[in-house]
């Protein structure tokens, strides 16, 4: 299926590791230019290169920590200027802790505050006029199903993906009219680095070893396991796509059937 994107420039953040990686490679294999941003310079350039080497799209490298005004700044200008412009932003750096709400201090709330729900919004705010000035561009917010499913033990990731869920639809409203469409996707448990320190976070509050949460975890799939940092990368290609031209402010759980609510 041809897909549309071939030439597009697109800035995917947390894109060193995981989900964010995965969406780097399929989004260079259809010969889309991306340029990842992360903390580690060495990872970030070792993983631009062996995704460059396999893909008809060119991946940069660029250092920045998305909870840093200034670092978002630079990054999107580095960015434009690298690819020449940014049709797609994946917004994809962010994470919380588990723990109640008196488990986790100010600094902590600041910080999860800081990386996901302003890195998300800042990043969005610096693509989305050249973007709506082009009359072509995608957003695409990777947030969690934490938003929809609120829990006890994990109050900051649910409260700030809530509060992304609002956002993305409030952008698509905005930005639509202007051919700028904004799609948010909530993984469940998926196999990352992350995922693996949460189920430690978990073990040590529960006492569940790793195993049985790892266990228990895949068998509220319907499918039997968790997902792939592909399956939600998949997901992300198809609506940078010129195939899903009239979704604009859907909120897709891409999480094997675990999450059922009409």
């Amino acid at each position: 299926m041809e897909l549309g994107l071939k030439g597009r420039g697109a800035l995917v953040t947390g894109g060193s590791q995981g989900i964010g990686r995965a969406c780097a490679g399929l989004l260079a294999a259809e010969g889309v230019h991306v340029a990842i941003v992360a903390r580690d310079e060495a990872r970030l350039q070792a993983v631009a290169e062996a995704l460059s080497s396999n893909s008809a799209g060119r991946v940069v490298p660029i250092t920045g920590d998305m909870s840093k005004a200034a670092d978002v700044t630079r990054a999107v200008a580095t960015a434009t200027d690298a690819l020449g412009k940014i049709d797609i932003l994946v917004n994809n750096a962010g994470s919380a802790p588990l723990g109640l709400i008196g488990d986790i201090d100010d600094d902590t709330w600041q910080s999860c505050f800081d990386l996901k729900l302003m890195g998300y919004i800042r990043c969005a705010r610096g693509v989305m006029g050249p973007m709506r000035e082009r009359n072509w561009g995608r957003i695409i917010n990777v947030i969690g199903n934490g938003g929809h499913f609120p829990k006890a033990t994990y109050i900051a990731g649910g409260a700030i993906n809530a509060a992304i869920l609002n956002i993305t639809q409030a952008l698509a409203e905005e930005c639509g009219p202007d051919n700028v469409l904004v799609n948010g996707i909530n993984p469940s448990a998926t196999a990352t680095d992350r995922w693996d320190s949460l189920v430690r976070q978990r073990s040590r509050l529960t006492g569940e070893t790793v195993d049985q949460i790892m266990a228990a975890s895949a068998a509220k799939v319907p499918l039997g396991r968790i997902g792939l940092p592909e399956d939600i990368a998949n997901m992300v290609v198809f609506l940078c796509s010129e195939r899903a031209s009239f979704v604009n402010g859907a909120l897709i759980e891409v999480d094997g059937g675990a999450s059922r609510a009409l």
